[in-house]
């Protein structure tokens, strides 16, 4: 065999592969959405679950869902997005930086349902915040901090040096430099983070349902009890509850995951392009 023959076997293996991966996400997808979608009324939106979840709608799940991810979100990306500057601007290596680098790592491979016992034992418990909102965000807050370290990390690693070294030769400081020029070069890669982050905040069960509660009334302020669309699809799965319901907020899950991606991509896709005008 010559070195074609190679090379066409290497594109037909990864070819099979990735048309492999392609099949088992559209069963996946398709199989949630034909038993889910029939369950999406204007009633199972609008109206709180009643009778532990076999009647009513996911109204309360969903501003739970919202609540909790938003709010976790905006608590970890400044820190994450901050770090991530710091690792790639500020520092060359040394001690301290492979020190942060290693608790990032390490943070990435904890198990969700070890973050959701941290989470209990201080917010809940030590700290007296109680199943609530504010829990279960400030849990979900340091699980999506390494995603958001590591992706926001090489997104400003891959801005081509020459745009620093243009704005410096301009009498740029660092620090406009890196607003100026190196945030909006990143910000495509940033976002990608961001909405990872976004999509593990709303799918987690584990860690949220040991902070922010499962309560099925609609939470009143981020000090109230929750329950999140991923918990009530969980709950009412394994307890056999109502499958019925559950496919519902399965299949309402994956279309706010898609809407959350779709809105995220246009916001930066726009954004680059303002950019690129100027």
């Amino acid at each position: 065999m010559n070195s074609r023959d190679h090379e066409r076997i290497a594109k037909a293996l990864i070819w099979t592969a990735a048309l492999f991966v392609l099949a088992v996400l559209a069963f996946i997808l398709i199989y949630i959405l034909a038993r889910g979608l029939p369950r999406l009324d204007w009633e199972f939106l609008t109206e709180i679950p009643r009778n532990m979840g076999r009647s009513g709608g996911v109204s309360s799940t969903i501003v739970g869902t919202l609540m909790v991810t938003s709010l976790a979100v905006a608590i970890a990306v400044p820190f994450g997005i901050g770090t991530a500057f710091y690792l790639a601007e500020y520092t060359r290596g040394g001690y301290i930086t492979r020190i942060i680098r290693f608790c990032a790592e390490s943070l990435a491979g904890i198990p969700s349902i070890v973050y959701g016992l941290f989470g209990f034992i201080f917010f809940v418990i030590f700290l007296g915040l109680g199943w609530s909102v504010i829990s279960g965000a400030l849990t979900l807050s340091v699980m999506i901090l390494p995603t958001l370290i590591r992706t926001s990390e090489e997104a400003i690693r891959a801005v081509p040096n020459i745009y620093r070294e243009v704005s410096y030769s301009l009498s740029a400081t660092k620090w406009q430099t890196i607003i100026k020029v190196v945030f909006p070069s990143a910000l495509p890669g940033i976002a990608n983070g961001i909405i990872l982050s976004v999509g593990r905040c709303i799918a987690e069960t584990a860690a949220v349902i040991l902070t922010a509660g499962s309560a099925l009334r609609m939470p009143s302020s981020v000090f109230s009890p929750t329950r999140t669309m991923a918990v009530h699809f969980y709950i009412l799965a394994m307890e056999g509850i109502s499958m019925e319901n559950a496919f519902g907020t399965a299949a309402l899950l994956i279309i706010l995951i898609f809407l959350i991606n779709v809105v995220a991509n246009t916001f930066v896709n726009r954004f680059v392009a303002k950019g690129v005008k100027r």
